[in-house]
């Protein structure tokens, strides 16, 4: 069965998959310096993002990994809040999230990723990796939710975090 980005519906969300017009909304989204505190870079301009997203959207020129890309829609009041991915070889999926600032501390990462980690179960995946700086106490505790946990193995100054999912 292939790895795609398709819907997933949370309790509260709707992970859509990423479209290169949620990139002036996004850009708004992700538009606080404090995001980029533990991942480095800064904030993208609405054309950058674009630009990043015309490239997600077309997916890897690997054929042998797939982009899967989302971005969180909160239901109640139909806005984009973040974004959750999962890049997949083989049988692993690595995962990220990030939610915008105004919308942090409501449990909509750890949501997020719940979700994200349900499809990941329904595909032929065995290993989900996350990686996060040993700082980002809010990003382990998303990971933590998700089923994760850390493993002591340590790359580029980020902590790798691991699911085994039963086969």
């Amino acid at each position: 069965m292939p790895v795609y980005a398709d819907t997933i519906s949370t309790p509260r969300l709707d992970l859509l998959p990423l479209r290169v017009s949620h990139a002036d909304e996004m850009a708004a989204v992700l538009s606080d310096p404090a995001l980029h505190t533990f991942i480095g870079g800064s904030p993208l301009s609405p054309a950058a993002l674009r630009v990043r997203y015309e490239r997600l959207v077309a997916g890897s020129p690997d054929p042998s990994v797939a982009w899967c890309n989302w971005v969180l829609r909160e239901r109640e009041e139909p806005r984009l809040v973040g974004t959750v991915q999962a890049t997949v070889t083989g049988t692993v999926a690595e995962i990220a999230w990030v939610v915008g600032t105004p919308w942090q501390g409501r449990g909509y990462a750890s949501e997020a990723a719940c979700g994200l980690v349900g499809r990941l179960r329904q595909r032929p995946i065995h290993t989900v990796l996350a990686h996060i700086h040993p700082e980002h106490v809010a990003s382990a505790a998303v990971a933590r939710a998700a089923g994760l946990v850390p493993t002591g193995e340590e790359l580029d100054g980020e902590q790798r975090w691991r699911l085994s999912l039963p086969r």
